[in-house]
């Protein structure tokens, strides 16, 4: 499964940045924002048929 995360801008909350990453990344992406106080937002990202 695939995720979409989006950091998220302190003062107004807008997403300044996404991206997919693979469910194992997520653990690891989730951890750096929270050393960094870093608010970010998760998702399953679309996962349309190729």
């Amino acid at each position: 499964m695939r995720f979409e995360i989006m950091r998220l801008d302190d003062i107004d909350g807008n997403a300044v940045e996404s991206t997919v990453v693979d469910a194992a990344s997520v653990n690891r992406i989730v951890q750096q924002a929270a050393a960094l106080g870093q608010r970010i937002y998760i998702r399953p990202a679309d996962t349309a048929a190729s």
